[in-house]
């Protein structure tokens, strides 16, 4: 029987593929939150948009992508100190994450976001929440494959 996740059709000799999954990730911020798409087939993502709102309005326009996308599962990044350290907006990320887990009855995987806003601006993006988003999503996803 295959590992949760994981479905043994047409993978490499002794390598299961990945289930097919799509995710919905979010860059958390107090005034922001980042927002990208991606899936285990292609392994990638995109930036979606950010939704500067916040309270009511910001789960609001989640729930229009999540109703829109209908992702398998949720990610978050969980901001820490360089040295791994918690912060303030440690707790704020972790609270929204499980906000998400009861509003929308999904799976919800929580990521190490640390440097992620920085490698997106140092690669020109434009919607810096979104990208780096996007390369939260893109973390979570490289650690899926076995």
């Amino acid at each position: 029987m295959p590992e949760p996740g994981l479905q043994p059709a047409s993978a490499p000799a002794g390598r299961p593929r990945l289930r097919d999954q799509t995710f919905l990730a979010f860059d958390f911020g107090t005034k922001r939150v980042g927002v990208a798409s991606g899936n285990t087939v292609t392994g990638t993502s995109q930036p979606l948009r950010t939704i500067a709102s916040t309270g009511d309005a910001r789960f609001t326009a989640i729930a229009r992508l999540v109703d829109e996308w209908q992702p398998d599962a949720l990610v978050v990044g969980v901001p820490f100190h360089p040295d791994g350290a918690s912060h303030e907006n440690t707790a704020l990320a972790l609270r929204f994450a499980r906000q998400l887990r009861a509003r929308h009855r999904l799976e919800v995987h929580e990521v190490d976001e640390r440097y992620t806003t920085t490698e997106a601006h140092s690669l020109g993006a434009g919607d810096l929440d979104a990208a780096s988003a996007a390369l939260i999503l893109e973390q979570h996803l490289r650690s899926l494959v076995p």
